[in-house]
């Protein structure tokens, strides 16, 4: 295949386009030479809703890209969960964000659900931890985790802080019960075929950026579609490339 037939684009955000409030060189220049072609951004962060996400594009001096072209692993998550039980019944723990997805799909209910769903942000604690792990022990609810990031770089005051991230978050309800979670977010490749079938194109048309090997560009070549790794995130230049993943068609 030439590179005449890549036809769209997936994008990785953080580390890809910008560094918490900062924007990486080049990357307002690229959306602009890209802007003609289908693209969807990705966020394994199921915190915050796709507008959310629009508005912190927007405000960065991108483009603000319509909503449905944002797909966060809150809503992959909630994709998943309907086709496996539609009108399914969900106890979350984790941020508004989460629910919002949640909602839209199934309803709320935390003496009988179906589905026990961590993902990152507030929400954990006695209580709800209480509560996750006897609807997975006496009610049979599966245990499911947005994103298995055990932790999320994050921007406080102006500083650099490491927050717990879903897999981090999750890992209380698996010592508790015994069971391991279904996971949706990188690298598994649910996240990715949302984000195809958002913009309608196969996976050899398309080619994901990203700046992580073991998420970004794992979790694309699973899901059949080219990668391309860019080291202006947590993957540095000149780093050797980690062995036993598989390697990008661009670096």
């Amino acid at each position: 295949m030439s590179d005449r037939d890549l036809v769209a684009f997936v994008l990785d955000m953080d580390g890809v386009l910008y560094h918490g409030e900062q924007v990486l060189d080049g990357a307002v220049a690229f959306m602009d030479r890209i802007s003609a072609h289908s693209h969807v951004f990705l966020t394994n962060n199921p915190a915050l809703p796709p507008c959310r996400v629009a508005d912190r594009l927007e405000r960065l001096g991108f483009p603000r890209p319509e909503e449905r072209l944002i797909v966060t692993s809150a809503e992959a998550t909630a994709w998943w969960l309907a086709r496996e039980k539609p009108g399914f019944r969900y106890f979350a723990v984790g941020a508004d964000g989460l629910d919002a997805a949640l909602r839209e799909q199934g309803r709320a209910d935390e003496d009988d659900a179906d589905f026990v769903v961590v993902g990152e942000g507030h929400g954990l604690d006695f209580d709800s931890l209480t509560t996750g792990i006897n609807l997975v022990l006496s009610k049979g609810a599966r245990l499911v985790v947005t994103n298995p990031d055990t932790t999320v770089d994050a921007t406080r005051d102006g500083q650099h802080v490491v927050l717990p991230g879903g897999g981090a978050l999750v890992a209380p309800f698996v010592a508790a019960t015994g069971r391991q979670p279904v996971v949706i977010g990188k690298p598994e490749p649910l996240l990715y075929e949302l984000a195809m079938a958002r913009i309608g194109v196969e996976p050899d048309h398309c080619i994901m950026i990203g700046d992580r090997p073991d998420t970004d560009i794992a979790g694309a070549s699973r899901a059949g579609m080219r990668t391309a790794l860019v080291r202006t995130g947590r993957f540095a230049p000149g780093e050797d490339y980690p062995a036993g993943l598989p390697v990008p068609d661009w670096d």
